[in-house]
């Protein structure tokens, strides 16, 4: 059983192949947890499980599955009132595609320009576009891993690899256990968007050089295709021993080097509960179930909320009897 998943906001957002849940430490210390089932459009179209457009599939529901559950941590953990609405979700999908079009399809293509200079050769230019892109890329992941609160994201982006890692190896999920693990791992989206990069240089080096805005619309319409590429890549290198391919995604752990820090053994309860909350309860049972201190916190959840979810629906009683100060007044 494959699970996957990504740091947010004070929390972990874990993937299962039939529930999706997001774990956030609020400030009061207590962890919240948001369940909901996957509801794959791969499930309604199974066309769209086999190989390329899988990846394609992935990567909008990933992006789409991410930014709901850092809408949901930045409310748990104070940051925001209210969850986006499905019209700011798309606002701020078509926002973030704008932006990253701009930063890693228009300015490095814009700026290949300057090697007119050397050579007209179109695969030659194409491969600079490709070398700027990639450093743009790595800059920018430097750069945000100097912020103080990306770095702490980045904390429990560690703590989701190394429980990750300790499911797959079958061993307890104890907070003890899976801080023995390492915080890289080979399917780790930021290996992914490196693979992207990668593959990019290859397959735009052959599109010829057009005029600017006939390269930007090119990379637009081919980035599905880089991206079917690029997911197949690493799906294969999560799962292989090939000994080729486990040293071709060196470069993919080194740059988790930036992306992921050590986590503290609070941000790994975090990752825990919302890894339990996506498991079916023989998976659970596989790796010896949880820890009595993360399960007894989850029974106390639950309870509160089932709790306060009787409160709500009893009928209100009248004020004048339940309120000793009004008894007796009329």
């Amino acid at each position: 059983m494959m699970v996957g998943g990504q740091a947010v906001i004070e929390g972990v957002m874990m993937r299962g192949p039939k529930l999706v849940a997001t774990a956030v430490r609020e400030p009061s210390g207590k962890i919240s947890v948001q369940t909901k089932p996957v509801n794959s459009i791969g499930d309604r179209y199974p066309i769209l499980k086999k190989p390329m457009l899988r990846g394609v599939v992935s990567l909008v529901e990933s992006l789409v599955m991410g930014i709901r559950s850092l809408s949901y941590s930045a409310q748990m953990a104070g940051e925001e009132d209210e969850q986006l609405t499905d019209k700011e979700l798309a606002g701020t999908i078509a926002v973030a595609f704008l932006m990253a079009a701009v930063l890693f399809v228009a300015i490095p293509t814009g700026a290949a320009k300057v090697f007119h200079v050397i050579t007209e050769d179109p695969v030659f230019l194409n491969l600079m576009e490709g070398v700027l892109r990639l450093a743009i890329f790595l800059a920018y992941i430097f750069g945000i891993s100097r912020m103080k609160d990306i770095r702490r994201v980045f904390q429990y982006h560690g703590a989701e690899h190394k429980t990750i890692h300790a499911f797959e190896a079958g061993g307890p999920l104890t907070v003890e256990n899976v801080q023995s693990f390492s915080t890289l791992h080979p399917r780790c989206g930021t290996a992914f968007l490196l693979i992207v990069m990668v593959v990019s240089i290859f397959v735009f080096a052959f599109l010829g050089w057009p005029d600017l805005w006939l390269r930007i619309l090119s990379r637009v319409i081919l980035l599905p295709v880089v991206a079917g590429i690029a997911y197949e890549i690493i799906r294969y290198a999560g799962r292989t021993e090939n000994p080729l391919m486990k040293k071709a995604i060196l470069p993919g752990l080194w740059l988790q080097k930036l992306t992921t820090n050590q986590p503290e053994d609070e941000m790994v309860e975090v990752a825990i509960r919302s890894l339990a909350a996506v498991l079916p309860p023989e998976e659970l049972e596989r790796v010896g179930g949880l820890p009595p201190s993360i399960a007894a916190g989850m029974e106390s959840v639950e309870a509160a909320e089932a709790a306060a979810a009787a409160d709500a629906s009893a009928p209100e009683k009248d004020a004048s009897i339940a309120d000793p100060l009004l008894a007796g007044k009329n």
